[in-house]
């Protein structure tokens, strides 16, 4: 009898300070009891859709269940972007931030939400540069020659980006800003239909993520002719840097995760400490490696000032480009 008294005075006491938890904490401690989804504004097969599988297998494996993609294109990352903001705050639907998110702030004049106001940052993942790259029918073999074929061709060479607003679009007009040159925007909905273009010749350049373009390029499918960040990339390190010909130039693309508003915090604790975990992987930062990518560790709040300074970058590109979408 004095036995069992015991293991029911235990049972009672373990329950008891389950009570005294605050309700985030009995949350977080059964999270998560059912599939996540994580949402991307992209089709399959572009550099956000790669890096959220990579990070999505991860997750399910170290934390037991399934981290489901769930690819939702449409208005610039923004169709994705406002079906997660409006999903219930319980850590059962994340979002795959991307540098769409901190260009369309100030791109568009009707955005139905304010992202970096109706999300909590949760991790950052990876920063990866932009590549300038071209399909080989272009005569160009470097930037200097490119800047000099589109000023001899204005307005005849079309420059193809993943969507209006994108990182790939941005590092675009940047360069034509800095270089005075003319070419037609033509955008995709998404890296994957861009690149199929680009491969056929029916677009001549484009400044696309590096993780979506290295195989191509390696393949000599695609030419290389400068990468977007202010160091050359380890991956491609016969590559120059857009700034070595047009000095002050500097773009990257990052990528990380994001939930509604109200997540309760101990939810974004968890899963940011199983983010800076994968990112301390040697076989995780070996993939990231074969990707162009840097890892970007940190807390969340880390990972909420590069969203608040990349939307501040961004804005003033925007508005010295004159760019504008309904």
């Amino acid at each position: 009898m004095p036995r069992i008294f015991a293991i029911f005075t235990r049972a009672a006491l373990a329950l008891a300070c389950i009570a005294l938890l605050p309700a985030g904490n009995v949350r977080a401690a059964g999270y998560p009891d059912h599939p996540v989804r994580i949402i991307v504004g992209y089709p399959p097969g572009g550099s956000t859709d790669i890096s959220a599988r990579l990070f999505g297998q991860w997750l399910s494996e170290k934390l037991h269940q399934q981290f489901i993609i769930e690819n939702k294109p449409g208005a610039g990352n923004n169709l994705g972007t406002e079906i997660a903001i409006k999903s219930a705050p319980d850590g059962y639907t994340l979002f795959l931030a991307n540098p769409a998110n901190t260009v369309n702030a100030s791109l568009y004049k009707n955005l139905r939400f304010n992202f970096l106001n109706d999300t909590v940052p949760v991790a950052g993942f990876i920063r990866v540069p932009n590549v300038m790259e071209v399909n080989p029918s272009v005569p160009a073999k470097t930037v200097a020659e490119f800047i000099a074929y589109v000023k001899a061709n204005p307005d005849k060479v079309n420059i193809a980006s993943s969507g209006t607003g994108t990182s790939i679009h941005l590092s675009g007009e940047l360069f034509k800003m800095m270089t005075g040159t003319k070419m037609q925007h033509v955008p995709y909905k998404g890296s994957a239909p861009m690149l199929t273009d680009l491969l056929a010749g029916q677009v001549q350049v484009t400044f696309d993520n590096l993780p979506s373009s290295i195989g191509h390029i390696k393949a000599g499918k695609l030419r290389a002719l400068a990468v977007t960040t202010a160091q050359r990339s380890p991956e491609l390190p016969d590559v120059p840097t857009v700034a070595e010909t047009v000095p002050g130039y500097e773009a990257s693309a990052f990528f990380g995760i994001v939930a509604p508003k109200g997540t309760p915090p101990e939810i974004v604790s968890l899963l940011n400490k199983e983010v800076n975990e994968a990112l301390k992987d040697p076989g995780m930062q070996a993939k990231l490696k074969q990707l162009g990518g840097t890892p970007i560790p940190g807390s969340a709040a880390d990972f909420g000032k590069l969203l608040a300074d990349e939307t501040a970058k961004w804005g003033k590109v925007v508005h010295a480009a004159n760019l504008s979408v309904e």
